[in-house]
């Protein structure tokens, strides 16, 4: 699913701005409709958050996210017609980015709650490290098959997406009954929506979490822009904005790849830190950058200091809430994921059009710092968690069962 997804947004992105520049708008005209793609992905998926998180506790987590992959599927079948009989078009374009925008709304926290379902908690860390494997694979294999399959047929890239969602679609269908909690205090929808959202204001481990990675990543969102840097910039055009998406990614898989095998065990909250503060720094040398070679080992950095925040807050929420509230939770996290993503991609297109794209990259790894430096001050706790092990009222296993896991 991953491989597809990418592979489609990176297209959908450069097709976007290709069409701006060749109707004769300026470079930072251009970014511009880039921030507005960004944004029109994310306004469902800020109004429908609630409503999937609470989709995701009360109904089958493995039919919630086969719709949105079948929603996801019917959309890259669109472009890829409308790509091949030479119809593409903006308000195409937009009006798909929307949709796209509503499956990741219900598809993430189905997901992303479904995980714990399926394996023990004392192994929890390293399943989420070879997801992010999964995941990151995706998103360096996704962006290379869009850019070249893009240069032999401009429709070829979302022929392969399809062909990839289906088979999506059907190893969902492989996963057999998975049992749940039953959700826990209020009744009625509203009411446990509600229940969902207090859970995450008053934890200030997961609060901290979440908010450290959507304030860093929504700054210093350079991913936006790299159509711009690809074009106008660097000068390598399509073959080279897929190296552009994979190098990162790059760095993420083999940084998840690690934590496969040597899962992370102290001074989590430092770590975590630390990694948002070398995912800016490398983000501000990358802005000024007009070397290829040097442009893609600093997204290498930038790859593999994101994934290291993504394993530690991933893990550290997941641990640190009950099963019934995970979907809720789960939620709210995609929110500021995706408000960092989309949401980071439009400033940052709003940026680049209005002090340009070098201006726009290095002014987000400045902010993606001062982030680090303000949240180590306002949460505590993320300087002083050393583990991933949840406090004891979280504790779902029996006594039985841990005195099982003792015995040799």
């Amino acid at each position: 699913m991953t491989l597809a997804q990418y592979a489609m947004l990176l297209i959908i992105a450069w097709q976007t701005y290709n069409l701006a520049r060749d109707s004769g708008l300026d470079e930072k005209a251009s970014a511009g409709y880039l921030a507005l793609i960004g944004l029109l992905q994310f306004v469902p998926l800020f109004i429908l958050t609630p409503f999937s998180g609470l989709a995701a506790d009360r109904l089958n987590r493995r039919g919630v996210a086969q719709a949105t992959i079948a929603l996801q599927l019917t959309c890259t079948l669109a472009l890829a017609l409308l790509t091949w009989q030479g119809l593409i078009a903006l308000p195409w374009l937009f009006a798909i980015a929307v949709l796209l925008g509503v499956a990741r709304a219900f598809n993430g926290p189905a997901l992303s709650a479904l995980a714990p379902n399926l394996v023990p908690k004392t192994i929890l860390p390293n399943a989420i490290a070879l997801s992010s494997i999964a995941w990151q694979t995706g998103m360096i294999v996704g962006p290379a098959i869009g850019g070249y399959l893009y240069v032999i047929n401009p429709s070829a890239p979302y022929m392969v997406a399809a062909v990839l969602f289906a088979v999506s679609f059907g190893a969902l269908a492989m996963i057999g009954h998975v049992p749940r909690s039953q959700i826990v205090g209020a009744q009625r929808p509203i009411g446990q929506v509600i229940d969902g959202l207090r859970y995450v204001i008053h934890n200030k481990m997961v609060l901290g979490a979440i908010t450290l990675d959507l304030f860093a990543v929504f700054l210093a969102g350079a991913t936006a822009l790299f159509p711009v840097y690809a074009r106008d910039i660097l000068h390598v055009g399509a073959t080279g904005l897929s190296q552009l998406a994979a190098a990162p990614a790059a760095g993420a898989a083999l940084t998840a790849l690690y934590f496969s095998f040597r899962p992370l065990k102290t001074q989590v909250g430092p770590k975590m830190l630390w990694s948002v503060a070398l995912f800016g720094v490398a983000t501000i040398v990358f802005g000024f950058s007009t070397s290829m070679p040097l442009s893609l080992a600093m997204l290498f950095i930038v790859g593999a200091a994101d994934m290291f925040s993504v394993y530690i807050r991933q893990s550290l929420v997941q641990l640190h809430t009950p099963d019934d509230k995970r979907g809720r939770v789960s939620s709210v996290s995609l929110l500021t994921i995706s408000a960092s993503n989309e949401g980071g991609d439009a400033f940052s297109g709003t940026l680049a059009s209005i002090f340009g794209p070098v201006a726009a990259v290095v002014g987000g790894g400045i902010g993606a710092i001062v982030t680090v430096l303000v949240w180590s001050r306002i949460f505590p706790v993320l300087r002083t968690t050393r583990t991933f092990d949840p406090p004891p009222e979280l504790d779902e296993e029996t006594p039985e069962e841990k005195l099982q896991e003792r015995i040799p």
